[in-house]
């Protein structure tokens, strides 16, 4: 039984990671890509039962290869590539949770400038005297 040999860049554009396999090259080569913790090329193969840290923006992703493949399917059937481990879904969910409240704070703020007798009340308020 042989094992089909995929180059590392052009699985992860197969598993929907990037958009194109030159985006999925340039992650790997830029180091954002680690393969059971170490860097490397756009050129290694990939293999069933590898832990791949890929990193998107400030987004993490820990995943365990389960299929092997060069070609760009559906969705549903990429996802069918890989398992996503339980320790990055929580971080993922965290992090969405943590941005969700920093947006609800710059919410509340001015939405413009203040007219003429907002700037009164404004300096009534402030003022002294």
């Amino acid at each position: 039984m042989t094992e089909e040999k995929v180059r590392i860049d052009k699985w992860l554009w197969a598993a929907r990671f990037f958009k194109t396999r030159s985006m999925a090259a340039q992650a790997v080569s830029g180091g954002k890509v680690h393969v059971n913790g170490a860097r490397v090329k756009p050129a290694r193969a990939v293999v069933s039962g590898e832990e791949l840290r890929i990193r998107r923006g400030e987004v993490e992703f820990i995943v365990i290869v389960q299929g092997v493949s060069g070609k760009r399917r559906p969705a549903r059937e990429a996802q069918l590539l890989y398992e996503e481990t339980e320790a990055s879904i929580l971080q993922r969910e965290e992090m969405r949770q943590k941005k969700r409240l920093e947006a609800a704070g710059r919410m509340f703020g001015p939405m413009k400038r203040p007219d003429k007798r907002s700037r009164r009340q404004i300096r009534s308020f402030t003022r002294k005297d």
